[in-house]
């Protein structure tokens, strides 16, 4: 059985791979780019909730 310390710390998203486009037609290319937007607005959500997650915990011990 696996000790909880060597499992990884983030989990890939299989939705996301990247793929070799030079055997992708425009409207897959197109649904590519589709993908990967969400994926970086999803990255972009994460950053912030984060950002306010750390300035409400250092405004904490500033006090």
């Amino acid at each position: 059985m696996e000790d909880e310390d060597n499992l990884p710390l983030h989990v890939s998203d299989q939705s996301f791979i990247p793929r070799k486009m030079d055997t992708l037609s425009v409207e897959e290319l197109m649904e590519y780019i589709i993908q990967m937007e969400t994926e970086i607005t999803c990255a972009r959500e994460m950053i912030e909730a984060k950002k306010q997650l750390r300035d409400g915990a250092e405004g904490l011990f500033k006090k």
